[in-house]
């Protein structure tokens, strides 16, 4: 058994499902994770396809239908995609209180509330209605929210979404400390160079599966990144080329392959070498890995 930094163990999800209802479609099937302390995860996939629903799983705000999650911290700390502005509380009361609702004495969470509103410049607003922000100052108060009580599992859906500029750098600035402190930091977000500094995990999230990839200066999703998704009856080689895992999609639309641009080639080859049929192959720059394929499959 893995022991994370500070002797934390870390998030476990094994055999993971999620529906909703009792013969709903699966959103998450088979999920088998581990999130080690100090670590930064970044869930990413196309919209629709269960990033939110892993995160929510990962948070506890959601129950799995199946499989069991363990290890989650007593300071876990969430940020939905979507806050609910229309509570009865001022910036300032709403924080003070979920603070205290963390364990934090009333004091603690009135100093450390004001803090996170200077530090994401909305200090000014700490007696306004959470009804009368606007949605920018809003999000502000829902991050602020989730580093009060210093949680040692942060959980970001989207948190960047609707900051400003001064305010997304600090996000960053406060996710790094989380990291250093040793906090496991799951997020989603739409810019695929947020946080590309810091060695990470990707957790790609298609058709109710999900991948591990690394992440990172050398390995950042999007135009350095390449989708394959082909189809085969035959036994593909041992060691695939960049790491690669595939991915069965729903029945008849086949397996899908990601994987670092610099590999795509060698991974094409490997396919069409083992007798598999290329059906597409996706990404932002990747007209020397289509020509591979096109030519593979010609030969």
């Amino acid at each position: 058994m893995t022991t994370s930094v500070r002797g934390r163990e870390p998030v476990r999800l094994a055999g993971v499902g999620r529906r909703y209802g009792p013969r709903g479609p699966w959103v998450l099937r088979d999920v088998d994770l581990e999130l080690p302390a100090g670590r930064l995860v970044r869930a990413t996939g196309p919209n629709g396809t269960g990033k939110s629903t892993l995160l929510r799983l990962v948070a506890g705000v959601d129950a799995p239908a199946e499989g069991r999650i363990t290890g989650r911290p007593a300071r876990t700390a969430y940020v939905p995609e979507r806050f609910p502005p229309a509570l009865p509380f001022t910036a300032l009361a709403y924080l003070v209180h979920l603070g205290r609702l963390q364990g934090l004495g009333t004091g603690e969470a009135r100093a450390r509330a004001g803090e996170w509103l200077e530090r994401f410049g909305a200090g000014a607003y700490a007696g306004t209605a959470l009804a009368g922000l606007s949605k920018g100052s809003a999000q502000k108060v829902a991050v602020a929210q989730a580093l009060l009580a210093a949680p040692d599992l942060l959980v970001l859906d989207e948190a960047w979404t609707g900051l400003d500029a001064e305010a997304r750098a600090e996000l960053d600035r406060a996710v790094r400390e989380r990291l250093a402190a040793g906090a496991t930091v799951l997020f989603v977000d739409h810019d695929p160079h947020r946080l590309a500094d810091e060695p990470a995990t990707v957790l790609h999230v298609e058709a109710g599966r999900i991948s591990t990839e690394p992440y990172g200066p050398s390995a950042v999703p999007g135009p350095a990144s390449v989708r394959i998704v082909a189809s085969g009856s035959g036994p593909l080689p041992a060691g695939l080329p960049g790491g690669a895992a595939g991915v069965p999609l729903a029945a008849g639309e086949g397996v899908l392959f990601r994987v670092g641009a610099a590999h795509s080639d060698d991974l094409l080859r490997a396919l069409l070498g083992a007798a598999w049929h290329v059906h597409r192959v996706e990404a932002g720059t990747v007209d020397a890995a289509r020509r591979a394929g096109t030519e593979g499959e010609r030969a």
